[in-house]
């Protein structure tokens, strides 16, 4: 269990980010077109996966936006931004903001992502979704960057999880 705020307030995470140096644990979420994706389909590409509360929050906003720019200039990396958020508003946000270089993943279906990743809140307002946090991937699927944003109103490090990029 992690240990992180809201607005200064102390919430919980149900554990802790994969390891780095592990493998990442299989997901299986639901895209933009409500088909099944797994992390099978983006083998041999790097992949930073945004794990945000809500795409319909500033931060969550920023962060898919910033993290997409970055996309927009590599072809070996796919950005994936994962959310409670149900597949039409992500697309809707993705059409609204013109961002177009990052895949959005739903966990409308079930939140073993977020159990299996330790970023499921357990308490406080925001209970039952995701703690803001930023997995990077290898091709192989090897975790080689994580960030657990210890204040959720806060934005992730994007330098370091680039830089994680190489």
């Amino acid at each position: 269990m992690a240990t992180i705020t809201l607005q200064g307030n102390e919430i919980h995470t149900n554990g802790d980010l994969p390891v780095i140096g592990s493998k990442a644990p299989a997901f299986q979420l639901v895209d933009k077109d409500l088909n099944n994706v797994s992390l099978d389909e983006f083998v041999g590409m790097k992949k930073l996966i945004n794990i945000v509360p809500s795409l319909d929050t500033p931060v969550c906003a920023t962060s898919t936006k910033k993290f997409g720019d970055f996309a927009a200039e590599r072809n070996d990396v796919v950005i994936l931004t994962v959310a409670a958020d149900l597949p039409f508003a992500m697309s809707r946000f993705c059409t609204n903001e013109k961002v177009e270089n990052v895949v959005t993943l739903s966990m409308m279906r079930n939140k073993n992502f977020a159990n299996d990743y330790g970023v499921l809140i357990q308490d406080g307002p925001l209970e039952g979704i995701t703690a803001r946090a930023v997995v990077v991937l290898d091709a192989d699927n090897d975790v080689i960057y994580t960030q657990l944003v210890g204040e959720i109103a806060d934005e992730p490090d994007y330098d370091a999880a680039l830089k994680a990029l190489g």
